[in-house]
């Protein structure tokens, strides 16, 4: 593993963390997006052992977040724009370093989002969306849909206000996160259809302009997201070809996957030879013209 910084926007540095095979040269590269409040540290495991298959792997923390936080969480100036063009960046750097293959990203949660609202589509062959879904609110896992209106209209902007960030760690809720970012999720959770629905037209041009083939897995289990909010999401990739595999814990000889347990090492001799395995197709499809999605259960 190698660290290494980029700089975004001219003054914004990043912290990457790239995963060369060894020996011989990497077929593929992927770019591994993370989920809202996680540190890239935690896709390490994984990402390592994907390196071990031969595909070069770049993980990153967004601006504001893990490695990338410069400074007090008060003072950082983001929004969920800026992270969408931090993945950019992330993605051109990976692009340069690896000329004439093909490009990938696991999305995990809001990594499987934001790809909605890149710039670099043409650069990316396909998407393996872990575990996420359209983050409105009433799509969310029962266990916490009860919670979420007293969440978003009272604690969150109550928080905001009086810290100048969302204090996710003392709230044991999702993670410090910059005011702007917090406060514009809000919006985008608040809205049926999710950061096209918050955004407007632009968005929607944004997520409609995706050509590349999208394959999602929900996990049966998941606390956070729900089959409905998994379609839901991919229906906002209105151009791409999408489907969507609903995956039981059982199918991975264990009791729990739920929102996270994918990339723990438990699941290296199950389900992390299975993603390698549709990273690998999705590298070899060729994009279409149409949309539509398919889906299949375990």
């Amino acid at each position: 593993m190698q660290s290494e910084t980029l700089m975004v926007d001219g003054a914004v540095p990043l912290a990457l963390r790239v995963y060369v095979p060894r020996p011989g040269p990497a077929r593929a590269s992927v770019v591994i997006g993370g989920a809202m409040g996680v540190r890239q540290a935690f896709y390490g495991p994984f990402a390592a052992w994907l390196a071990q298959q031969g595909l070069r792997v770049t993980t990153f923390d967004y601006r504001g977040q893990g490695e990338s936080l410069n400074g007090g969480m008060r003072e950082v100036r983001a929004n969920l724009f800026d992270w969408a063009r931090d993945y950019d960046a992330v993605i051109a750097h990976a692009a340069q370093a690896l000329p004439g293959q093909p490009l990938l990203l696991l999305g995990h949660s809001l990594g499987a989002q934001l790809p909605g609202l890149l710039g670099e589509h043409a650069r990316v062959s396909g998407l393996l969306s872990v575990a996420a879904g359209s983050g409105y609110w009433r799509d969310n896992a029962p266990r916490i849909r009860r919670a979420m209106p007293a969440f978003w209209h009272v604690l969150v902007p109550l928080s905001v206000r009086l810290c100048g960030y969302f204090p996710g760690r003392r709230l044991r809720a999702v993670g410090d996160l910059p005011a702007g970012v917090m406060l514009q999720w809000r919006r985008w959770c608040l809205h049926p259809r999710y950061s096209v629905g918050a955004e407007g037209e632009s968005a929607q041009r944004s997520y409609a302009a995706v050509r590349f083939p999208v394959h999602a897995w929900s996990m049966q289990d998941d606390e956070l997201m729900t089959w409905r909010g998994t379609q839901s999401l991919l229906a906002l990739y209105a151009n791409a070809p999408c489907s969507v595999e609903r995956i039981a814990p059982h199918e991975a000889q264990a009791r729990r996957i739920g929102h996270f347990g994918f990339f723990r090492e438990q699941f290296r001799d199950t389900l992390w030879p299975r993603a390698l395995q549709q990273l690998e197709a999705l590298a070899q499809a060729q994009p279409q013209g149409t949309a539509g999605a398919t889906a299949t259960a375990g």
